[in-house]
């Protein structure tokens, strides 16, 4: 019964904790750099340019996944029913295939804090 009792609170806790957590804040000049580096060959991120490989990022921050016109997204990202949020977009940048299971993304993810902090900053700036 204690180690029930336990987990619980343990539970409770962490769910009144994390809202208080942040991301910290990111480089979106250097986020603009990385992805660059690692995003752009699958992605556009002008208003108005057409899907690659990927969809169009323009306007990703704060919106529901799989909303850009024109592209065919996977059943794993429809039925996912994600906002791509600070926390959301940092886990899938993370690792894109424990947040969406039968996902389209190929690529494995952002280890460094950093580089997912800086790419979530040059994401934000990509709005009217």
């Amino acid at each position: 019964m204690k180690s029930v009792i336990k987990f619980f609170s343990i539970v409770i806790l962490s769910s009144l904790l994390l809202p208080m957590t942040s991301l910290a804040e990111g480089d979106a000049v250097k986020g603009e750099n990385t992805f660059k580096k690692k995003c752009k060959i699958c992605h556009t991120t002008a208003k108005g340019d057409k899907a690659k490989i990927g969809p169009n990022l323009y306007g990703v921050h704060n919106t529901k996944a799989a909303q850009f016109e024109g592209y065919k997204y996977s059943k794993g990202i429809i039925a996912a029913d994600l906002t791509w949020d600070d926390a959301t977009l940092d886990a899938y940048l993370l690792k894109p295939k424990d947040v969406v299971k039968r996902g389209k993304m190929i690529f494995v993810g952002f280890k460094k804090e950093t580089d997912r902090n800086d790419v979530i900053a040059y994401l934000k700036t990509l709005k009217d």
